[in-house]
């Protein structure tokens, strides 16, 4: 903790006023984790909310190129912490502060590795929202600047922490009850709207448009393509697919400790809206790993089988069946549901929750569970789904080396030409 905590000395020089002192509830100064927050539309200000739970944690800093979001964050801080933290439009000023700890960012998709990596270099400890990446390229960035700079991190897949289902799922697969699973059935009920069709126009005068839009392509601004629809086109997200894929597929990765696809292919299309967005709502992707098959459906109405579940994840035994949400998991046995069966000893520990686990991290020293490595080789799988839909071909993995094998026109959609002036270190 020392090595990060080298700005307390210095923030103790200089004094803290009376509200500030009000700010630190209790605790003194020494023991408190001063966290910056970047991105503050409507997921970064409920984490901004999740971190002021804890006692522990200070809100130094707020960054947003929307002064409506700053504003509204601004004032949750105040009430909460008794002072206004200082307030920023470029992300940039706060990684020069010494006396911020670690970065939360919950910026769209396309601004996640900048920050992120960024953030690595300056010493900072980082969340970021999910999926990690807009691209494979940057999320081996990410991993790679977490890895070099010793950070902790941790990816903000909550469900993994924030809810003890998954662990009982995870418990059940590994001891055998299943028999083999080689087949993977993940189900998303995607329920997108009609966006319309709105003309481009002049950008709000409250957002900077420029640097929102920030590494992507120059585009004329639209209401569709900014804060939360953002994730429906191409040029920053990946639509509703990669949004959830990390909720849905963490559960498979972490029961079958699965690794990478060896192939991926996707079909699908934007069928059922009428509106300029770009990403599918309707998509099949089927994956190839070492034993597994995994099949992913994106559908307003989800995969048939199983609807009383709703968005879910199967997995289909040699001996039995196990469907999970969120919250609940059923086993199933020919066709018959079990209503009482003997489920295995806990042998997962139950979490603290996830931004816990995180602030506990940046004391000890120790990884998050969620960590950017993790992360990086959860959100590659769906990535590399977004890859084969938008090429059109059925992509074969090498991920040693982290590349398509053979002829195929899909590996520029591995990474990005960023925008000029914006760069990222180690981004291939």
């Amino acid at each position: 903790m020392a090595q990060t905590r080298r700005g307390f000395v210095q923030m103790a020089g200089m004094g803290l006023t009376a509200a500030q002192n009000r700010a630190y509830g209790g605790l003194p100064a020494s023991e408190k984790i001063r966290v910056a927050f970047i991105g503050l539309g409507g997921m970064g200000t409920g984490r901004l909310n999740g971190f002021l739970k804890h006692d522990d944690v200070t809100a130094v800093a707020l960054c947003d190129v929307d002064q409506t979001h700053l504003a509204k964050a601004a004032e949750i801080v105040e009430k909460k912490q008794g002072a206004k933290p200082e307030l920023y439009s470029d992300f940039r000023k706060v990684l020069e502060r010494k006396d911020v700890d670690a970065v939360m960012v919950a910026t769209p998709d396309h601004w996640h590795a900048l920050p992120a990596v960024m953030a690595c270099q300056a010493g900072k400890d980082v969340f970021c929202e999910k999926p990690l990446a807009y691209s494979v390229a940057e999320g081996r960035a990410m991993a790679n600047a977490a890895k070099k700079h010793g950070r902790i991190t941790q990816m903000g897949n909550h469900i993994h922490n924030d809810l003890p289902n998954y662990r009982r799922v995870v418990e059940i697969v590994k001891s055998g009850m299943l028999g083999k699973v080689d087949r993977v059935y993940c189900s998303l009920a995607s329920n997108e709207k009609d966006l319309g069709k709105p003309a481009d126009a002049a950008p709000p005068k409250e957002l900077d448009y420029d640097f929102w839009l920030g590494p992507a392509p120059k585009r004329g601004y639209n209401p569709n393509r900014s804060h939360f629809t953002f994730r429906y086109f191409w040029d920053y997200s990946g639509g509703m697919f990669i949004d959830f894929w990390c909720h849905y597929a963490d559960v498979a990765y972490w029961a079958l400790d699965l690794q990478a696809p060896k192939t991926i292919s996707a079909s699908g299309g934007r069928w059922l809206t009428d509106d300029n967005a770009e990403t599918p709502e309707t998509m099949e992707v089927l994956y190839e790993y070492p034993g597994v098959v995994l099949t992913w459906t994106l559908h307003p109405r989800g995969r048939p089988g199983y609807e009383h579940m709703g968005s879910s994840v199967i997995f289909e035994g040699t001996d039995a069946t196990l469907v999970t949400n969120y919250r609940s998991h059923e086993l199933w046995v020919k066709g018959k549901k079990e209503e009482n069966f003997t489920r295995p000893p806990q042998s997962i520990p139950d979490s603290p929750g996830h931004i816990r686990e995180f602030l506990d991290g940046i004391k000890s020293r120790k990884e998050a569970s969620c960590n950017f490595e993790y992360g990086f080789k959860l959100t590659k799988g769906g990535l590399l789904g977004n890859v084969a839909f938008r090429s059109g071909e059925r992509i074969s993995w090498d991920d040693q080396r982290e590349k398509i094998v053979g002829p195929t026109k899909a590996s520029h959609l591995l990474t990005r030409k960023y925008r000029k002036p914006w760069k990222l270190a180690g981004l291939g």
